[in-house]
């Protein structure tokens, strides 16, 4: 069965990202949501803790690419056009993560 929040979490890594790519990037949306599900990547960091998924912890701050010094990275590559749509991808699965925090 599904819960909520499940349904909730894969729906801002999933469905969120195509509208926002669509809807914001609709001449070259394809790849705009490409580089959203690639910044997915940004959770290999999760095969650096034990157990490597713990329904009950909050990645946010935990794992390293999580991390607020990360995150203050990702927020500085907002400033440059190169890296601007990567990083803001990085934001929002942030803040999906941290969503997951309080449900």
């Amino acid at each position: 069965m599904f819960s909520s929040a499940l349904i909730i979490h894969y729906g801002l890594h999933f469905i969120a990202p195509a509208l926002i790519a669509y809807l914001f990037f609709r001449s070259n949306w394809k790849v705009v949501y490409l580089i959203f599900l690639l910044s997915m990547l940004v959770d290999l960091d999760h095969l650096l803790a034990t157990p490597i998924f713990d329904k009950n912890r909050c990645s946010i701050n935990f794992h390293p690419l999580h991390s607020y010094i990360a995150m203050g990275i990702y927020l500085i590559g907002l400033l440059f056009k190169k890296t601007r749509i990567l990083c803001f991808a990085l934001l929002f699965h942030m803040l999906t993560d941290a969503i997951d925090c309080y449900l």
